[in-house]
C-alpha cells in the first residue's frame, strides 16, 4: 500500500516537550478544543497553548474536577462533556455553536484504557464508544465552526493500535471481551477517522492528523490494578518506575499533539499518523512496536468506519 508515512526531519524527538515544539509559535487569537484537557497529557497541552497565548475550552465529564485543575491558568473555560453519551455531545456542540466562535484547533485527546467490560448508550463498549464515537460526533457536530483554510482535528491513538485492527463482525465485544484488545481496536480507530477526516475535509484546507504521544504514566491507568503494572514490568511493589528512560514525562508526552495541532512543517499535510513529533514509519512486522499499522491507515477500513459511525451516532457532516 503507498503511504504518506515517512519521517520529515522534524528536529524534534522523543524528549522535546509541549514548549520546545511550540518555541517561537505565537498562537493569540487561536482557539483550541481540547476534551480532557484537565488531566495528564491534556492538562500539559492546555497549559502549553495557553502559554503560546492560545484560548482553550476544555469540555469535562467532570467540570468542577476541571476547574480545579486549571486554577491560575489564563485562557481557558470549561464545559461539561461525557463522550459517552451522545445526548451530552450534542448538549455541548450546541452550546458551543451558540456562542459565534470559530475553532482553530481540536484536540480529541480524552480517553480511557483497559477497563473492565463496560456498557454505555445503547450498549455499544465503553472503550469505542468513549474513545472514538464520541469523538466522530463531536466533530462532526462542531463543523460548522471549524474554521476553513488552516484549521487541525488532532486525534490522539497510541502504539495500542497495534493490539488490534477493527473487529467487524462484532466492534462491541458482544463475545470473549478482552480489555486490551478492545483497547487497540479503539486506538486503531482513532488512526482511521483521522486518514477519512483529512481526507472529506482537506479542500476546506481543514486537516486532520493522529498519533501516539509515548509512553506515559497518567491517570489514563486508572482502571490496571497494582499488579498487572507490575507484572507488565513498568514498576515495582512500591510503586516506583522500573525503567524510567522508557517513559515520558507529561511535557513530553503532550509535545506530538501540540506539534500536530500548530506546527507549520505540517503545512499541506494530513491524514498521517506521528510519534516522536514526527511523521511515523510504516510498522516493520515482527519488529519493535512502533511506526504505524497498515490496518490502521487503509483508506477502504477509514471509509467504512466513517459510515458505521456515521449510522451509530446519526450525525455526518458530509452527507449528501
Amino acid at each position: 500500500m503507498s503511504t504518506a508515512q515517512h519521517k520529515i526531519g522534524s528536529g524534534f524527538g522523543a524528549r522535546s516537550t509541549a514548549d520546545d515544539v511550540l518555541s517561537g509559535i505565537d498562537l493569540s487569537g487561536k482557539l483550541a478544543i481540547v476534551t480532557g484537557g484537565y488531566s495528564g497529557l491534556g492538562l500539559e497541552t492546555t497549559r502549553a497553548l495557553t502559554k503560546a497565548g492560545a484560548r482553550v475550552v476544555v469540555p469535562a465529564r467532570r467540570p468542577d474536577t476541571a476547574r480545579e485543575a486549571l486554577q491560575g491558568l489564563d485562557g481557558v473555560e470549561v464545559d461539561e462533556l461525557d463522550l459517552g453519551d451522545l445526548e451530552s455531545v450534542r448538549g455541548f456542540a450546541e452550546r458551543f455553536l451558540a456562542s459565534g466562535r470559530t475553532v482553530d484547533f481540536v484536540i480529541d485527546n480524552a480517553g480511557i484504557m483497559a477497563c473492565p467490560e463496560t456498557r454505555v448508550g445503547p450498549g455499544w463498549e465503553a472503550q469505542f464508544a468513549t474513545n472514538h464515537l464520541g469523538h466522530f460526533a463531536l466533530v462532526n457536530r462542531l463543523w460548522p465552526a471549524i474554521e476553513p483554510g488552516g484549521a487541525r482535528v488532532v486525534s490522539v491513538s497510541s502504539t495500542g493500535h497495534h493490539q488490534s485492527g477493527m473487529r467487524w463482525d462484532d466492534v462491541h465485544w458482544r463475545h470473549g471481551y478482552d480489555k486490551w484488545e478492545a483497547y487497540g481496536q479503539a486506538k486503531t480507530a482513532n488512526v482511521l477517522f483521522a486518514v477519512h477526516l483529512d481526507k472529506l475535509a482537506a479542500d476546506r484546507g481543514v486537516r486532520a492528523f493522529a498519533l501516539h504521544p509515548g509512553g506515559i504514566l497518567t491517570p489514563l491507568q486508572r482502571h490496571l490494578p497494582k499488579e498487572e503494572m507490575v507484572e507488565r514490568g513498568w514498576i515495582d511493589e512500591q510503586g516506583n518506575l522500573l525503567h524510567p528512560e522508557a517513559f515520558k514525562t507529561p511535557e513530553q508526552g503532550a509535545a506530538t499533539q501540540v506539534w500536530a495541532a500548530t506546527s507549520p512543517q505540517l503545512a499541506g499535510m494530513g491524514g498521517v499518523y506521528l510519534e516522536d513529533c514526527d511523521i511515523a514509519e510504516p510498522a516493520v512486522e515482527g519488529g519493535p512496536r512502533s511506526g504505524v499499522k497498515d490496518w490502521a491507515v487503509d483508506p477502504a477500513q477509514a471509509a467504512r468506519l466513517w459510515e458505521l459511525s456515521a449510522e451509530l451516532t446519526g450525525v455526518d457532516a458530509f452527507a449528501g
